[in-house]
């Protein structure tokens, strides 16, 4: 990777310093805090249908995926096997700044997820200028493809993963004398790391394309520990899931998907080196 470079008065180009450098990364990080503002104001403004609605949602019993769920069950004749059962929980804040606490955490995280292409596009600009022009055209599209992943893992942590965690632990008991009262901060701080983890979860073809690209990983290396990605992905599934197969399946299959899409990209990009070594020999 090359120093980032700076024009001058007289038109030449010289390296930056480590200050420099600093303050444009100061000036990146500004305006990706602007935009998390922004979008932590339209958060706020729309607090209540987002908090009663959205974030809310999986403790409903009239939450989508409950219902499409159910419907396809008994569709495909399965029964009852995926519908999930109905959520008894209460709510209460045991703290003097709880609620408020809460509050500031869901605009704050909502403003950066409503950001995130911004965001990336901030730290897109500022990695951009070290990268050869070789790098660059293997980069085209980039910010697309990251935002996209995102924003799908993070639907895939909302409307799957999540829902189905807040029913299991909703309708897990030891005695039926024990009752089931969460903290709104213990809700909240279970359900976000669930959904940013697979908004992140998802740039894993991503990552694995980069690191195919320089060479650490190969399409052979991800075929040959195939079966231990997958019993890994199994096992947290059938933690985060109610213990029955098919709700482990519904949440297994996509980060299976992830990980062929993986081993296909990384292929793709062997595939293509090998191609243009055999150009340079012939």
């Amino acid at each position: 990777m090359k120093l980032f470079k700076k024009r001058t008065k007289d038109g030449t180009e010289k390296e930056m310093s480590f200050i420099e450098h600093l303050d444009v990364l100061r000036g990146h990080l500004f305006k990706s805090a602007l935009a998390v503002a922004v979008g932590a104001i339209l958060m706020a403004v729309y607090n209540k249908f987002i908090v009663q609605r959205i974030l809310m949602g999986p403790t409903h019993g009239d939450f989508p995926t409950y219902g499409i769920l159910c419907r396809l069950s008994q569709k495909w004749g399965l029964g009852n096997k995926l519908c999930m059962q109905e959520i008894h929980v209460k709510m209460q804040s045991n703290t003097v700044a709880g609620q408020f606490n809460v509050y500031f955490n869901i605009i704050l995280i909502g403003g950066f997820i409503l950001a995130f292409p911004y965001v990336f596009y901030q730290f897109w600009s500022f990695a951009k200028p070290a990268l050869k022009p070789k790098e660059l055209k293997n980069t085209r599209g980039v910010i697309f493809y990251v935002s996209l992943l995102f924003f799908l893992g993070v639907f895939f942590g909302y409307f799957v993963i999540a829902p189905y965690t807040i029913n299991f632990f909703a309708n897990f008991s030891l005695d039926s004398n024990i009752e089931n009262i969460w903290t709104i901060a213990d809700y909240f701080g279970t359900i976000t790391p669930l959904i940013l983890g697979a908004g992140l979860a998802f740039q894993l073809p991503l990552v694995m394309y980069f690191l195919a690209k320089v060479g650490v990983i190969s399409a052979s290396y991800l075929r040959k520990v195939r079966k231990y990605a997958i019993l890994i992905i199994v096992v947290v599934a059938s933690i985060i899931t109610p213990p029955d197969m098919l709700s482990t399946i519904v949440a297994s299959v996509p980060l299976v998907i992830l990980y062929e899409v993986s081993i296909f990209l990384c292929a793709r990009v062997e595939k293509k080196a090998a191609l243009e070594e055999a150009k340079v020999w012939d």
